[in-house]
C-alpha cells in the first residue's frame, strides 16, 4: 500500500491515504487527501495493453467535454502532463497507472429501495451518456470479447456446461430468439457505449428514499454496438430480484428515451437482448465454475439471473408493448388505426345480443359502491350467481368497463404471497347481463382465434376469441366469455365468423363458471403475449398500460364511451374538498394519503380495490365490517333506538356482561358516546367524590378532544399552538424504563418512578387545589406504547389514595383483551382502579364510551345534578357494545391476541438484534411499540416517518407515536392472523434494510468485470 501511496505523491503530487477497493484483475484504491479531496487510483494488471486504458481516458475526456454535467469521473493528468504513467511495482514489474477524480456514493447494488424514480434517473443518465458518446471513436472499441452483446452467440457452443436439462433448454431457447433478431440488431447503427452498466458500476447518493445517480464508473468494457445494447445490459441488472421487474424495466426505458430517443425497432429488441445478456452471464459463470469448483461465490452469483429467467416473466409481446407505452408509442403498430376504424363504425354495427343497448341500465359492482362479496378474499361459487340481482327486475343490464371490483377473489388474481399483495381488480371488458341462452352476434366479421371451455369455478366457462383486421391489415381481437360451452363443438381456430352472425349463446351458471348469465365482452389490440390467459382484469397500478391494450369496447356495442366507462371518485378532488371544507389542523396519515372505502376484518381497501393490512386501527376491535355487528345494528334500528330514560333489557345486559370482566369494586356503569366524554365524566366523578380539583397525569398523555380532556392531555396542551397546562394539573414523568431517568438495569425503578408522584401531589395541595385524582392511560400509547415496570401502578395508586384522590385507568387503548394475557392493562400491573374508562373499541367503531366505577363514587356523584347523555346507553349502542364483548369471547380473540402478539414480538425482537436503529421493542399482545433511534440513541424521528410511509407503500398501515414521533405503533384489530404477522415482519425487515442500518453482505459479480469493478 505504501508503495502506491508514494507513486501517487511522486507522479501527481498528492499525499493521501489509500483504501483497497474490489477489482477482478486490477488494483483499485480510494485515495483521500488531508484536504478531503477524493481520487480513484487505478493500477492495471501486469501486461495490460495501453490501448484499452487510453480508450477509457479518451472516452472520459470526450464525455466531460460533450456533457460536463454527467456524473462521470475525469482522468487527472500527472505532473509530467500524461494521464497514463508507467510505475514499477514492488517486484519490479512495470504497471500502467492512472488517476480519476473520486465520485461519491455507494453502489446501486447496496442501495435500497430500487424505486421506479431512481431507475428512471438511471435511464436518463445512460441515455445522456450514450448521446455524449455518439461520435466518439477509438481503435480499441472494435475488439473481440465475450461481453460484446452483438457477438453473444458464442454461448451456443458452450451450452453443455449447463448440466440441468431444463435450464439448458431454456438458455438454448433464448439463444434461438437472439438468432432470430440478429439481423435486425446488426442493421442498427453502432456507436461507443459503456456496455457494463451493472449494479456495481452505478453509484447512488442520498438516503431514506431520496436517491439520485451520482456516478457511472468503469468504462473498461466499452465497445462499439447499437445503443439499444446499453439499455438491455442495464436492464438485465435492474430487473433482477426487483418486486415488479416489468415496471422497473419500463421506468429505465422511459428515462433513457426522454433524453435519447429510441425508434420502435430499437424498443422491440430490448427484451430479447436483455434475456440474452443474462444467458451470457449464466453460461460464463458456469464456465468459471469448472475452473473454480470450490468457489461458492461463482454459484451464488448466478442465482438472481436464474430466478428471473425461470420464473416465466412477461412474454416478448407484452413486454415490448409495455416498453412502447413507456415511450409514448401505441402498444402495437397500427393500434391507432384500429381505434379509428372501430370508432368510424360506431352506431352502425350489429347489436351484440340482437337489441339496442343504449337504454340498458348500468349495474355497479365497484369497490366503492358495492358491498359484495362480503369477504373480499373468498367468494363461494354459489354466490357468483348473485351478480344478476345487482339491478333488480332488469332482464338486460350492463356492467362498467374499467371498474374496480372485489369479486375477483381467487389466488390467481393476487401477485404476491400476502393477502395485501398487489391484486388484479379492474375489469377490462364490459358485462352484458341477459338471460341464459341469449344469442351473441359478431359485431364484425373475423375468424376464430381461440375457443375453449374453462370449466373451473369462477372462470370463463365457454370462451371465444375472434381475430379481426382493418382494411389496412391491422389485427385486433374480441373476446366473448361465459358462453355456452357447446360452442367448442361447433367452432375451431381458423373458422370464419360473419358479421352479424349468431355464433354462440350465453351459458347458465352451471356452464359459465358459476356466474349469473352474462357476456364478458372485451376488445384487445394485440394477441402476442395474451394467450393462454387472455386476462380480463388488471392490477390498478398497471391500468394505464392495460387500458392501452384493451380499450373501452363501447364503439363495438354502438354506445358512447361514457355510457359504460367507470368514473371513480377522484382522490385528488376529495383531498381538495377536504382542504376547502375542514380545518388545517385535521391531519392525514402518510405522505401519500389513502382513501379507504371498504374493510373486512383486519384488511382495508382503497377506491381501486388495493388491499391494505390494517395493523394500526384499534377501534375496529373485532375487525372491520363484522357481520354480527352489522346484523345486531340493523336489527335494533329496525326496532327502536331510545335512551336511558326508558327501561330496556339491552342496557342491563350490556352492563352485566361488562361487569363480569371487571373486579368486584367496579359495579356502576355510565354510558356515553366517546372516550373523550367518558374521561370528562371521570373527572366529574373524581371531583365529586374527593371534593378537590387537582389532577396528576403522566406527561404526553392523551385522553380526548373535549375541553376537559385536553386540559389533562399534555400531548395536546403542550403541542405547538397549545394552551399549556392548567394551574390544577401536574405532570409526572412517564414510567418509561427505556428512555426515562430510571432504566431497566435498576431493580428499584418502579418504586422510583412512583415516587415522582409525591412532589406533584404536594404542589397541588400547596396551590390549594387538593388532589381529585390520578388519571393515566394504563399503558401510555401516545407517549410511546410504554409498558410501565411491574409494581409501578399499585405504588402510585397507594400514594394517590393516601392523599384523598381517586385512581382513574384510561383503558381505551389497552382494554377488552388486546393485551392477550390480560383483559385490562391494570390487571397486568396487579392494580385495581377506582374508575375505568372505555372508548370506541367497545363499539367496534360505533360511537360509544363507558365509565365504570365503585358504588361509593357513584353515590357521591349522585348528590349533584342529574346525569344524562342522550345517546349514551341507547338501545342500539348497548346491543352493539355487548355484541363486541360476546364476539371477543366467542371467537377467542383474546387468545388470538396473545398468540399473534407473541409471534409478532418474537419477530420484532429478532429485528431489534439485527438493526442498530431499533432501540427497543416493547408491548403485550397486540399493543406493541418499536422505538427507532439514531447511532447516538437520540430519537430517530425522520427514520420513523420514512418507515411508516414505506410500510404504507407495501400495503401495511401502522402509526407512529412518542414525544419525538420516533416509535412505530402496531395495534391491529384482534382478528389478525399468522400470515399477516409474517407480512409485517418480513416487510419491516426489508424497509429497515433500506435505511442503510443493516443489509446482508453484498458481493460484486466479478465474473464479468475487466477494468476492476471500482466498488466504493
Amino acid at each position: 500500500m505504501q508503495h502506491w501511496m508514494n507513486a501517487l505523491n511522486r507522479h501527481w503530487g498528492i499525499a493521501a491515504e489509500l483504501k483497497r477497493l474490489d477489482g477482478e484483475y486490477d488494483l483499485n484504491f480510494l485515495a483521500e487527501s488531508a484536504n478531503g479531496s477524493r481520487y480513484l487510483l487505478k493500477v492495471m494488471r501486469a501486461g495490460c495493453g495501453a490501448e484499452l486504458v487510453e480508450m477509457q481516458i479518451a472516452a472520459l475526456d470526450h464525455i466531460g467535454a460533450a456533457a460536463p454535467g454527467l456524473p462521470v469521473a475525469k482522468a487527472v493528468a500527472a505532473l509530467e502532463g500524461s494521464k497514463l504513467v508507467e510505475v514499477a511495482d514492488a517486484d519490479g514489474v512495470t504497471r500502467l497507472v492512472w488517476l480519476q477524480e473520486g465520485l461519491t456514493g455507494d453502489c446501486y447494488a447496496r442501495v435500497c429501495p430500487h424505486s421506479e424514480d431512481l431507475i428512471l434517473k438511471l435511464g436518463r443518465v445512460l441515455g445522456a451518456t450514450d448521446r455524449a458518446l455518439d461520435g466518439f471513436g477509438h481503435p480499441a472499441l472494435s475488439r473481440d470479447f465475450k461481453w460484446d452483446l452483438t457477438a453473444a452467440r458464442w454461448i451456443e457452443g458452450e451450452l453443455d456446461v449447463i448440466r440441468d436439462d431444463t435450464r439448458r433448454a431454456l438458455i438454448n431457447g433464448i439463444a434461438d430468439e437472439f438468432a432470430a433478431i440478429e439481423d435486425r440488431l446488426n442493421a442498427l447503427p453502432k456507436q461507443a457505449i459503456h456496455n457494463d452498466a451493472n449494479d456495481y458500476n452505478i453509484l447512488v447518493e442520498g438516503d431514506l428514499g431520496r436517491h439520485g445517480i451520482s456516478g457511472l464508473i468503469d468504462f473498461g468494457d466499452m465497445c462499439a454496438a447499437p445503443k439499444v445494447c446499453e439499455l438491455a445490459i442495464a436492464g438485465a441488472y435492474v430487473v433482477l430480484d426487483h418486486p415488479t421487474p416489468a415496471r422497473a424495466l419500463a421506468a429505465l426505458v422511459r428515462g433513457y428515451h426522454a433524453v435519447n430517443r429510441l425508434s420502435p425497432e430499437e424498443i422491440g429488441l430490448i427484451w430479447p437482448l436483455l434475456r440474452m445478456r443474462l444467458a451470457v452471464s449464466v453460461v460464463n459463470s458456469a464456465l468459471m465454475a469448472l475452473d473454480h469448483p470450490d468457489d461458492p461465490y461463482v454459484t451464488i452469483s448466478q442465482r438472481p439471473a436464474w430466478r428471473f429467467l425461470e420464473r416465466g416473466a412477461q412474454g416478448d409481446g407484452l413486454m415490448t408493448a409495455r416498453l412502447r407505452a413507456a415511450c409514448g408509442l401505441p402498444v402495437t403498430e397500427g393500434a391507432e388505426r384500429v381505434r379509428t376504424y372501430i370508432d368510424a363504425h360506431r352506431g352502425a354495427l350489429p347489436a351484440l345480443i340482437g337489441e339496442d343497448l343504449s337504454e340498458a341500465p348500468i349495474g355497479d359492482l365497484s369497490v366503492e359502491r358495492s358491498t359484495w362479496p362480503r369477504d373480499p378474499f373468498h367468494m363461494p361459487v354459489e354466490d357468483a350467481a348473485r351478480i344478476g340481482a345487482v339491478v333488480p327486475d332488469a332482464p338486460v343490464w350492463l356492467g362498467h368497463y374499467s371498474e374496480p371490483r372485489l369479486i375477483y377473489t381467487e389466488p390467481g388474481f393476487c401477485a404476491g404471497p400476502w393477502r395485501a399483495s398487489d391484486r388484479r381488480t379492474v375489469h377490462l371488458g364490459v358485462d352484458v347481463l341477459a338471460p341464459a341462452g341469449t344469442l351473441l352476434h359478431a359485431p364484425l366479421s373475423g375468424r376464430v382465434e381461440a375457443v375453449e371451455n374453462r370449466s373451473d369455478p369462477l372462470d370463463y366457462g365457454g370462451v371465444v376469441i375472434l381475430h379481426h383486421e382493418t382494411p389496412q391489415g391491422d389485427a385486433f381481437y374480441t373476446l366473448f366469455g361465459h358462453v355456452d360451452p357447446e360452442v367448442c363443438d361447433r367452432l375451431k381456430p381458423g373458422d370464419p365468423v360473419a358479421q352479424g352472425s349468431a355464433f354462440c349463446r350465453l351459458g347458465t351458471p352451471e356452464q359459465n363458471g358459476g356466474w349469473a348469465p352474462h357476456a364478458h365482452f372485451q376488445l384487445a389490440l394485440m394477441a402476442d403475449g395474451m394467450a393462454p390467459d387472455w386476462p380480463g382484469v388488471a392490477d390498478p397500478d398497471d391500468l394505464a398500460f392495460w387500458a392501452e391494450i384493451c380499450p373501452n369496447p363501447a364503439a363495438l356495442l354502438n354506445l358512447p364511451d361514457e355510457k359504460i366507462a367507470y368514473l371513480p371518485t377522484s382522490r385528488q378532488e376529495v383531498l381538495q374538498d377536504r382542504l376547502a371544507h375542514f380545518g388545517g389542523n385535521l391531519r392525514l396519515t402518510y405522505d401519500e394519503p389513502v382513501m379507504l372505502v371498504r374493510g373486512w376484518r383486519h384488511h382495508l381497501f382503497d377506491e381501486w380495490g388495493r388491499p391494505f393490512l390494517d395493523a394500526y386501527n384499534n377501534v375496529p376491535h373485532v375487525g372491520h365490517a363484522h357481520p354480527r355487528i352489522q346484523a345486531i345494528a340493523t336489527d335494533q334500528l329496525g326496532r327502536v333506538n331510545t335512551n336511558t330514560r326508558y327501561l330496556h333489557p339491552a342496557q342491563t345486559a350490556f352492563a352485566n356482561k361488562l361487569q363480569s370482566k371487571l373486579p368486584d369494586p367496579l359495579q356502576v356503569c355510565f354510558f356515553v358516546n366517546s372516550g373523550s366524554e367518558a374521561n370528562e365524566l371521570a373527572l366529574r366523578l373524581a371531583r365529586a367524590h374527593s371534593g378537590a380539583k387537582g389532577i396528576v397525569t403522566p406527561d404526553h398523555g392523551y385522553h380526548g378532544n373535549t375541553t376537559g380532556a385536553i386540559d389533562i392531555s399534555a400531548y395536546k396542551f403542550n403541542a405547538p399552538g397549545g394552551t399549556g397546562p392548567s394551574d390544577w394539573v401536574e405532570l409526572v414523568e412517564v414510567a418509561d424504563d427505556y428512555r426515562g431517568r430510571f432504566r431497566r438495569d435498576d431493580p428499584e425503578r418502579a418504586r422510583k418512578f412512583a415516587n415522582l408522584v409525591d412532589p406533584t401531589i404536594a404542589a397541588l395541595q400547596a396551590k390549594g387545589h387538593g388532589l381529585a385524582g390520578f388519571i393515566a392511560e394504563t399503558f401510555p400509547s401516545v407517549g410511546g406504547q410504554i409498558i410501565p415496570p411491574a409494581g409501578y401502578l399499585p405504588a402510585v395508586y397507594d400514594k394517590v389514595r393516601a392523599a384523598g384522590g381517586v385512581c382513574i385507568a384510561d383503558e381505551v387503548q389497552t382494554g377488552l383483551g388486546r393485551l392477550g394475557e390480560h383483559y385490562f392493562g391494570f390487571e397486568q400491573q396487579g392494580a385495581v382502579p377506582d374508575i375505568v374508562v372505555l372508548g370506541k373499541p367497545i363499539g367496534n367503531g360505533h360511537p360509544i364510551g363507558v365509565v365504570v366505577t365503585t358504588r361509593a363514587i357513584a353515590d357521591s356523584f349522585a348528590q349533584g345534578p342529574e346525569f344524562f347523555s342522550t345517546f349514551g346507553g341507547s338501545t342500539l349502542s348497548c346491543r352493539v357494545g355487548k355484541e363486541v364483548l360476546d364476539i371477543v369471547d366467542d371467537e377467542g380473540l383474546q387468545d388470538n391476541a396473545q398468540r399473534m402478539g407473541a409471534r409478532l414480538i418474537d419477530g420484532l425482537r429478532q429485528i431489534e438484534r439485527d438493526f442498530t436503529c431499533v432501540g427497543d421493542v416493547r408491548g403485550l399482545g397486540l399493543f406493541l411499540g418499536v422505538e427507532l433511534v439514531n447511532p447516538d440513541r437520540s430519537e430517530a424521528t425522520e427514520i420513523c416517518a420514512y418507515v411508516k410511509n414505506r410500510m404504507r407503500d407495501h400495503r401495511i398501515l401502522i402509526g407512529s407515536e412518542g414525544p419525538k414521533d420516533n416509535i412505530l405503533k402496531i395495534r391491529p384489530p384482534l382478528t389478525i392472523e399468522a400470515e399477516d404477522v409474517d407480512m409485517i415482519l418480513v416487510t419491516l425487515r426489508g424497509i429497515l434494510g433500506e435505511v442503510g442500518d443493516y443489509a446482508p453482505p453484498a458481493t460484486c459479480d466479478h465474473t464479468h468485470h475487466h477494468g476492476g469493478c471500482g466498488c466504493c
